[in-house]
């Protein structure tokens, strides 16, 4: 990517093969059934160039792993990430563009759920203050939206009002600097966004510069500031791009699209410190390939690292050692599609559903409560361009 390009004619260029992704929702803070046995609500992200209509709502069977695709809404332009509240009553999104209402940057928008059916009713929007916003997460009490806008380079906090409207702009910093690689890496690209499990600081991936940025929070007013360590370097031309931290708090792992790597950071929420454990590769040795990285989620156990590969086209998974977090590869499974940008665990740790960005199927794997590795169920959804999986409670 140069300077002359925005982020979607460079994916248009490229067919799509440097797309983003998802950050995780935080488990911890959305209540799903207990049981297990009882439907999910589940969203679809997608690019709306194409054949898409917008937004999917689905249906998913935690007992057989079936996916049933029940509507669309289409009111926004490439809803290209999703997150949404604790309750279920609200979900938001990035629309994905360099221009929102005739002035440059991308924007954010809020929609109402019915608790009943599902459906979605748009509530409002705001401008996102920077090109192509490619990701965001909502924070440990509901109250503030965090948006890295990727060709904006910067990340940017939003309150969310008591109606599920999202208010105007409260904080943003900016990003600066490059890497080595000067398509990718030509300035600085926020990639993703999230928050510790303590809610008090927020981690920036940011692809252009190798780093992920650490901002302290304020709970109550929704400010970023640098943070006591303000950021990690990661290694040259990595590209960290997405992250989820383990169910206890203490590592965050960073998965790395330019190098196809993942990168096991330990990290100490008291000091705010972070110190790099291991990094390892994504690829068999024997694949030379073109290959970039894209997503990444820690199972609800804590105990397997999944991240997937696109190019070689597959998923990546890790067994963690405990108690330090330093990962181990035990399979790589094809998703049987091409481009895994997104995919997603469902609550309850049993399945992995793959989001196959350039072959338009969603795939679905069943995970092995022991080994944490992956067989193919061969339920196969049709879904123009998918690039967000997001389960959602019902309200």
């Amino acid at each position: 990517m140069n300077a002359t390009l925005n982020r979607r004619q460079f994916l248009a260029l490229t067919g799509g093969v440097f797309a983003t992704a998802i950050s995780p929702a935080r488990r911890s803070l959305l209540s799903f059934p207990s049981g297990g046995e009882q439907p999910l609500r589940m969203y679809v992200g997608t690019y709306t160039g194409g054949e898409s209509k917008g937004i999917y709502h689905c249906s998913f069977d935690p007992a057989s792993g079936r996916i049933q695709v029940l509507g669309a809404t289409g009111s926004i332009v490439n809803p290209s990430f999703l997150a949404g509240d604790a309750r279920g009553r609200y979900l938001f999104a990035v629309s994905e563009t360099a221009e929102f209402g005739g002035k440059p940057g991308g924007s954010v928008h809020a929609f109402a759920v019915d608790r009943n059916s599902g459906t979605l009713t748009h509530l409002n929007s705001q401008p996102s203050h920077g090109a192509d916003p490619a990701h965001l997460s909502i924070d440990g009490r509901g109250r503030f939206l965090l948006v890295a806008n990727y060709t904006g380079g910067n990340v940017c906090a939003f309150p969310v009002q008591e109606d599920g409207h999202v208010g105007p702009l409260v904080s943003s910093v900016q990003h600066v600097g490059k890497g080595p690689d000067p398509k990718r890496q030509e300035r600085p690209h926020a990639h993703s966004v999230i928050l510790d499990h303590a809610n008090r600081r927020a981690f920036a991936a940011d692809l252009g510069i190798d780093r992920v940025m650490v901002y302290a929070f304020n709970r109550d007013t929704g400010a970023l500031a640098p943070a006591e360590q303000p950021e990690i370097v990661m290694k040259p031309g990595a590209g960290p791009r997405h992250m989820d931290f383990s169910p206890d708090g203490k590592t965050l792992y960073v998965v790395n699209e330019l190098s196809s790597t993942v990168t096991a950071l330990s990290y100490d929420v008291e000091s705010g410190s972070l110190k790099e454990l291991q990094t390892v590769s994504t690829l068999p040795a024997s694949f030379r390939e073109e290959n970039t990285c894209a997503d990444i989620h820690v199972h609800p156990t804590g105990r397997f690292v999944y991240a997937s590969n696109r190019g070689y086209d597959s998923i990546a998974v890790f067994a963690v050692d405990k108690p330090r977090g330093k990962l181990r590869l035990v399979q790589h499974q094809s998703t049987l599609g091409k481009s895994p940008r997104n995919f997603a665990l469902d609550p309850a740790g049993r399945f992995l559903l793959a989001a196959n960005q350039r072959s338009d199927s969603i795939v679905v794997m069943k995970i092995d409560e022991a080994e944490g590795t992956l067989t193919a169920t061969q339920d196969v959804t049709s879904m123009p361009s998918p690039v967000c999986i997001r389960f959602m409670p019902e309200g």
